[in-house]
């Protein structure tokens, strides 16, 4: 790793340096964000990632957002955990449609351990694919941990959903700590860490910046660090938030790449909102991982011939599976025509 790269992967940012790269002019912060970019990956590679739930609605946590929640009336029905094999038959079409990870989330508040026996089987059959494995299934013991890791897992998400502050205004039957604490498990069972959060639940920019402080000075950087648009959902107490600045969601995706240059920034859940002017703004931030498919857990998602039309039009091409484990990664060369 050059001086410039290990000079980038710091851990120990101030609330002062966040805000002021909040504050930055739009334009030198996006090349800011550009640069550090290039110096990690590929500026025309974009990690394509599909997403299932496993298991939807009744769970017994109140975030704010979220239409699974037991606790709200958003129309939508429980179900129980789907076979294994019926989860591999969606992943082999994912792969067709030319998925390289695969991520599967499941709406408990912690995997039961019997639970994970059917989870560790779904996880072996994706890896057997080729594809990367990545789950979310609330919090995580070490043990838990530990196994998931031992069936192949590569990517568990836990996002941390805002800043630290904020965090008790969204939701109450968890703790902020709680969401560090399967972090650490996660991290220390040997698996990536995928972590990011939701801009535009009526926070303020000081609570992004709280947010992506807590992100960036984690003992090590999350490996993949999903930023997610608000889908409002009728029935939970955010879903009459007022919108968000489009061009306030771009500073953040920018912001986040400039402090964890290494980390893969995915575009997330928002996108089906999207003009493909500011996706391609998000792009030029540094966001280069998004979801595809029709659906992401329980909310729409723009369609795949949409989404090849948008990035053959930006000359755009899908990364392969395994190729930006930040253990491994290299600074792309860059060359004057791009």
């Amino acid at each position: 790793m050059s001086t410039q790269q290990q000079t980038d992967l710091r851990t120990n940012w101030t609330r002062d340096e966040v805000t002021a790269l909040f504050d930055m002019p739009f334009n030198d912060l996006l090349f800011a964000a550009q640069t550090a970019h290039r110096r990690y990956f590929d500026p025309n590679e974009i990690q394509q990632s599909e997403l299932l739930s496993i298991k939807t609605g009744g769970c017994p946590e109140d975030c704010g957002y979220c239409s699974q929640s037991a606790k709200f009336e958003t129309g939508l029905k429980a179900s129980k955990l789907m076979d294994v094999e019926k989860v591999l038959e969606e992943a082999r079409k994912a792969k067709a449609r030319g998925a390289t990870r695969y991520c599967m989330g499941a709406a408990w508040r912690s995997p039961k351990d019997r639970d994970l026996d059917a989870v560790c089987a779904m996880v072996e059959g994706v890896k057997d694919m080729g594809m990367e494995a990545c789950v979310t299934l609330g919090m995580l013991d070490a043990m838990q941990a530990k196994r998931l890791r031992e069936a192949g897992l590569d990517y568990y998400n836990h996002n941390i959903d805002t800043g630290r502050e904020y965090y008790t205004d969204i939701i109450t039957t968890r703790t902020f700590d709680d969401r560090i604490d399967t972090l650490a498990h996660v991290r220390d069972a040997g698996i990536h860490v995928c972590s990011g959060g939701i801009i535009g639940m009526g926070e303020q920019q000081k609570d992004r910046a709280d947010m992506l402080m807590e992100l960036a000075n984690l003992p090590e950087h999350p490996e993949s660090v999903p930023i997610n648009a608000l889908m409002k959902v009728g029935g939970t107490p955010l879903g009459e938030v007022d919108d968000l600045d489009p061009l306030d969601f771009v500073r953040t995706i920018a912001v986040a790449k400039i402090m964890m240059p290494a980390s893969m920034v995915r575009l997330s859940a928002g996108r089906e909102n999207m003009s493909d002017e500011l996706q391609a703004l998000c792009f030029l931030a540094g966001a280069n991982s998004i979801f595809v498919g029709d659906k992401l857990l329980t909310t729409d998602n723009p369609g795949e011939t949409h989404d090849k039309a948008l990035l053959a039009r930006l000359g755009m091409k899908p990364m392969a599976a395994h190729s930006a484990a930040p253990a491994v990664q290299k600074p792309a060369t860059v060359h004057a025509a791009e």
